[in-house]
């Protein structure tokens, strides 16, 4: 029982459920982006370029022979895909650049000292009651 306690102990961890979710959203993004460079982005930019359709670039290493498929290399699904990167790399570029700017004005901010605990409020009022004595 000391196992599954150990592992119980880990996966209710909120670190691990934390990054489960976020790989989880992250893919489902993956997936937003893919669609929308593939179905949105690539159609004009192909009509811009004289009509090119880029998920069908290829560049044909050896045709395809009775039982032997095509040996191609799809460099325009390359291509796509390196869009996809870009977009999601600026993506979360833009996130963590809005968190590091929320964090840069949570330190910036003016910080209120610290009230003294009842004990330094005492020790200072005992100091000042001697110091008048003398």
């Amino acid at each position: 029982m000391g196992m599954m306690k150990e592992f119980k102990d880990f996966a209710i961890k909120g670190n691990v459920i934390d990054m489960a979710v976020g790989i989880i959203i992250g893919t489902a993004f993956g997936k937003i982006v893919s669609s929308f460079v593939a179905d949105v982005i690539m159609p004009p930019i192909g009509v811009l370029v004289g009509g090119i359709d880029f998920s069908k670039l290829a560049f044909t290493i050896q045709e395809a022979s009775e039982n032997i498929p095509a040996v191609v290399i799809s460099y325009g699904k390359f291509i796509q895909t390196a869009v996809d990167f870009i977009i999601i790399a600026f993506a979360i570029f833009m996130v963590i650049k809005g968190i590091n700017s929320l964090k840069q004005k949570e330190e910036q901010a003016p910080k209120q000292p610290a009230k003294p605990s009842t004990q330094e409020v005492l020790l200072t009022e005992i100091r000042d009651l001697l110091k008048n004595r003398s």
